[in-house]
């Protein structure tokens, strides 16, 4: 009986241990997380990983640019969510903008260079130009909502 009692108690504390490492973290300022054009940026950044990754020693600070170029663009976009203000929330838009413009030139270059082939560069440029168009589009609407006056500088959620 007492061997019972035991196992159904770890069976209870296993059960527990596992719905809370299913449970989702959420709170309002990972929302970013919602956003299409992030998750791309994070697929971005995977891809520039995984292309850069095996270039030689000597080269290592190119991909080591081109590798935070791409992250730099995810982060700047979280960032500036995070901020809650939308003039600092556009300025990290446009900061991500920025290392998008950075990393397309550091792989025309290493492309150009023949240091990466011609289908790693198009399988990168496609898609860079989802996320760079994502980018375009969110701030567009975010400048939109600027202009109508539709922005609430809150973290309460409605």
């Amino acid at each position: 009986m007492g061997r019972e009692k035991n196992f159904e108690k770890a069976h209870v504390r296993e059960h527990r241990f596992l719905s809370l490492r299913g449970m989702e973290r959420r709170n309002i300022n990972r929302g970013f997380k919602k956003l299409r054009v992030w998750q791309d940026a994070v697929s971005l950044y995977i891809l520039a990983c995984k292309v850069f990754r095996r270039f030689p020693y000597e080269l290592k600070k190119v991909a080591a640019n081109s590798i935070d170029a791409a992250h730099s663009v995810s982060r700047n976009i979280s960032e500036g969510y995070c901020r809650r203000s939308l003039k600092e929330y556009l300025n990290y838009l446009n900061f991500a903008l920025g290392s998008s413009g950075e990393f397309h030139s550091c792989c025309y270059s290493c492309r150009e260079a023949g240091q990466i082939t011609q289908a790693e560069y198009e399988e990168l440029d496609q898609l860079h130009y989802k996320v760079e168009n994502g980018l375009l589009r969110l701030i567009q609407s975010l400048q939109r909502k600027r202009k109508e006056d539709k922005w609430e500088d809150s973290f309460a959620s409605g």
